[in-house]
């Protein structure tokens, strides 16, 4: 009987097949970026979170409406601080010193993801924490290094989370019928309230996703958390801060996400085309 030093973790076959004509909208937190870029790199056609980094769930289904609306910020949106001015529905790198270069940059982003949504047959979100920031009572995406007192935090619950997404699922199905929507749980571990306020958060957000795939065929979730969290298991998966995972559990993760939902043929592409992709990358020394 041969000794098995790990928990595997089934991944589902899930009941769409990805090609190189698809089209994906990609949002939420830093490790969607991780999972997109492979995907781009493989030559996929990805908008890759369009309102730069989002954590909670809150945040993500705000910015979802928007792009659903083709709705642009105002200046109603924004707060100067540090020399640059922000919006609240944004990540940072949004940031500009001109208010109007970054209601700019950010209404652009807004318009070329309605289009992309609009023809997208994947939307993939990956919720990151349910520990939310309050600003007067809304929700923002980032604080922006504002002072904490201007802000109210709190961990929202798996029915507010469930309220807020089940009406936003429906508009989606209405906007784009033939698209499918993945939901992930990021594994990068938020640590500031303890690793018990993490898991509690984690939990929050699973069991979230769990009530809003249920029953339906066009909302799907894979398991990226628990295949870092339960099968890798081990610090070396993860980087010297011990809370983000290394590029090779990342790897390994979108190799089990390529099996999940593409065929061998679309896979051996996708590789092919990462490999010339870094060879583009590499700088000749003549």
């Amino acid at each position: 009987m041969t000794t098995r030093l790990y928990t595997p973790v089934d991944s589902p076959t899930l009941p769409f097949v990805l090609t190189h004509a698809d089209r994906i909208v990609s949002i939420g937190s830093c490790f969607s970026d991780e999972i997109g870029r492979r995907l781009q790199d493989g030559g996929f056609s990805v908008d890759l979170n369009p309102f730069g980094t989002l954590y909670n769930p809150a945040s993500m289904a705000s910015a979802i409406e928007r792009i659903v609306d083709d709705r642009e910020v105002g200046m109603s949106d924004l707060v100067s601080h540090d020399g640059l001015w922000h919006s609240w529905h944004h990540h940072g790198s949004f940031s500009r010193p001109m208010a109007s270069d970054t209601l700019e940059v950010c209404n652009t982003r807004i318009h070329t993801a309605h289009a992309a949504l609009k023809e997208a047959t994947l939307l993939m979100a990956t919720f990151g924490t349910a520990w939310v920031y309050e600003r007067e009572g809304a929700v923002v995406a980032n604080c922006h290094k504002l002072p904490p007192q201007n802000f109210e935090r709190r961990m929202m619950s798996v029915g507010e989370i469930v309220d807020l997404w089940t009406p936003l699922l429906g508009r989606l199905a209405a906007f784009n019928p033939r698209m499918n929507i993945l939901f992930t749980v990021s594994p990068i571990r938020h640590l500031a309230d303890g690793a018990h306020g993490n898991q509690l958060s984690k939990s929050t957000l699973l069991l979230s996703v769990d009530r809003l795939t249920a029953d339906t065929r066009t909302v799907n979730y894979f398991p990226a958390y628990e295949i870092v969290l339960d099968e890798l298991r081990d610090y070396r998966f993860f980087g010297p801060d011990m809370v983000h995972p290394t590029p090779l559990a990342a790897d390994i993760v979108y190799d089990r996400f390529q099996q999940a939902c593409m065929s061998p043929a679309t896979i051996q592409q996708a590789h092919n085309n990462a490999k010339r992709a870094r060879q583009k990358d590499h700088i000749p020394l003549h």
